[in-house]
């Protein structure tokens, strides 16, 4: 054989070598996938919002409705310690936006206004009844700012949960690289996944039911979407508000818990001006008020999830007793 033929034999056995791993890989991913899918199968239902469907789980009974929106590329589960509690005193519902969790993809632009319309016909076609109490994490509290904006009549109060503040990307250039960083990071997992690479090397989360909700191509493309549409999520928010005198909490991280994510250099800076912020967005209302999670960091539904409970409950005692009616 000639050393022409060699080469071409070895490239091609380890092009065929490739291939077969790659195939391996996606039936590996395939496989674990249903499997997830029956061992973690979905709770609530599933809604048409168009022609395509959203996942929303309600528990409890009452009135206002309390409405929880989770944070970038996050699923109705990161509210699993709260919903139980709020459903003792009234009706929550947690829900998965468009590609995430239990929720078919949409053909839309992953930005909040976008998802504040998808919220309005969730709401509408699950037929329940306002008014609500819109409770918003992170990216979650710039959706329910355009949604209250969009539809002031059915809104009865907020809770913003660390939430992110419009002018954030021109005063956190920190953060705002962190998210060019996070992109990157992003896309390759939304390649890696088709092949079954996160779910083994464990970065699909620590959770079974985490990792069933994280760990498919669905998901981390809506990710990736929600990733690269957060400057004009951030812009459209900025056209929102005030509110009137709605009830509003600001609920905000500990600023002594520095976020390991930046650069050691930027911890510091990043919470001083993002206190800043949230005091800002205090004045959203002019009953608004603010409440600092002590030891906790940006995730206060994990960290300290008696603190939003009350704050829910707060703002619901006070719609309640405003109406003149218990709903109990």
């Amino acid at each position: 054989m000639s050393p022409r033929a060699r080469v071409r034999q070895i490239l091609l056995g380890m092009l065929a070598a490739a291939f077969a791993a790659a195939l391996t890989g996606m039936l590996y991913q395939i496989t674990l996938v249903r499997r997830d899918q029956r061992q973690h199968p979905m709770p609530g239902i599933l809604v048409d919002v168009g022609g395509y469907r959203l996942h929303i789980n309600c528990i409890g009974q009452g009135s206002p409705t309390v409405i929880l929106d989770a944070g970038l590329g996050d699923s109705f589960h990161s509210w699993r310690k709260v919903q139980p509690q709020i459903a003792a005193f009234t009706q929550v519902c947690s829900y998965d936006r468009a590609g995430l969790g239990y929720s078919e993809a949409s053909p839309f632009p992953r930005t909040s206004r976008v998802f504040a319309e998808e919220l309005r016909r969730l709401l509408i076609n699950a037929r329940l009844p306002a008014p609500y109490v819109l409770v918003g994490h992170s990216l979650g509290g710039l959706n329910i700012r355009i949604y209250a904006n969009q539809n002031q009549s059915s809104v009865a109060g907020m809770v913003l949960v660390d939430s992110a503040h419009p002018d954030q990307p021109n005063r956190l250039p920190a953060i705002a690289e962190l998210q060019r960083s996070q992109t990157r990071e992003a896309e390759k997992f939304k390649l890696e996944v088709l092949f079954g690479i996160p779910r083994f090397t464990g970065h699909c989360g620590s959770e079974p039911v985490e990792i069933a909700l994280n760990c498919t191509f669905r998901s981390a493309r809506a990710w990736v979407g929600e990733l690269e549409g957060f400057h004009e999520s951030a812009a459209q928010a900025a056209l929102t508000g005030p509110f009137g005198n709605i009830p509003l909490s600001v609920l905000s991280h500990d600023p002594e818990k520095l976020i390991e994510e930046f650069r050691p250099d930027d911890r510091k800076n990043v919470n001083d001006v993002w206190e800043q912020l949230q005091e800002e967005l205090v004045h959203l209302s002019t009953a608004g008020r603010q409440r600092i999670a002590k030891n906790s960091s940006h995730y206060i539904q994990l960290d300290r999830p008696e603190l939003v409970v009350d704050e829910v409950q707060n703002i619901v005692k006070m719609i309640r007793e405003h109406s003149g009616t218990s709903y109990e």
